[in-house]
């Protein structure tokens, strides 16, 4: 699917390391994620599939996951692997901005972009300190709550997302409850960038990597459309 993603026209790969308490996540991940458990899928076995990915193509990756896995794994060997297999950033979802600074330090020196997360409730304070430790991109939740494909977009999303721009230099890009090409395409009028996992993740459920690969194919023609 890495492969499909890639000829489908995803600018950047998100590749999950399964966890067995994803709280950020809703049904949909949450059940891709216990299957690959269930199959023996593990941090090491995640890094293998993206070094066997880096063979062949340079889509940027980055990986997404939650702390204990990494924490287990040991936070100094899980950089350097990550690095060597192809990574080039990490998301992780359940630690906080300015929670562990010497974390986030080995996170950078690793050479790792370090991914920050804002939300609908962070104040234009935390906004601009959670952008001083991040790198790469920020990733804007657009609504509450947890993972999945929803059918509308809040209407306050462009004001929001030009608020942040304002506070912060990086690019911004905006993900959870993105279903549909419409969808990304407005979110790509006010964004930098359109995250869909859910969604790909049903796509995938019905019908494998044919299918999961023709439904980016959809988000790319939405977002690169012109517009009237």
């Amino acid at each position: 699917m890495m492969h499909a993603a890639a000829e489908a026209g995803a600018d950047i790969l998100e590749l999950g390391i399964p966890f067995s308490d994803p709280l950020a996540d809703g049904p949909t991940i949450q059940k891709a994620t216990f299957e690959a458990l269930e199959k023996g899928m593990s941090v090491r076995g995640a890094l293998e599939i993206l070094q066997d990915f880096r063979r062949e193509r340079r889509t940027p990756v980055v990986l997404f996951t939650y702390l204990n896995p990494v924490l287990h794994f040991g936070l100094e060997s899980f950089v350097e692997a990550a690095r060597e297999a192809g990574a080039e950033g990490i998301l992780l979802t359940d630690l906080p901005a300015g929670a562990d600074g010497a974390l986030e330090e080995v996170v950078r020196a690793g050479g790792l972009d370090l991914i920050r997360l804002l939300a609908p409730t962070s104040s234009p304070a935390r906004i601009e300190a959670v952008s001083r430790g991040a790198s790469g991109f920020l990733y804007y939740i657009s609504r509450t709550g947890v993972t999945g494909a929803r059918t509308e977009i809040r209407e306050d999303l462009g004001h929001e997302v030009r608020s942040i721009r304002e506070r912060v230099d990086l690019p911004v890009a905006v993900g959870f409850g993105i279903s549909s090409p419409e969808q990304a395409a407005l979110v790509a009028e006010v964004a930098d960038g359109v995250v869909v996992g859910s969604a790909l993740v049903e796509a995938l459920g019905r019908g494998g990597v044919e299918a999961g690969k023709a439904f980016l194919e959809s988000l790319r023609r939405g977002m690169d459309a012109p517009r009237g």
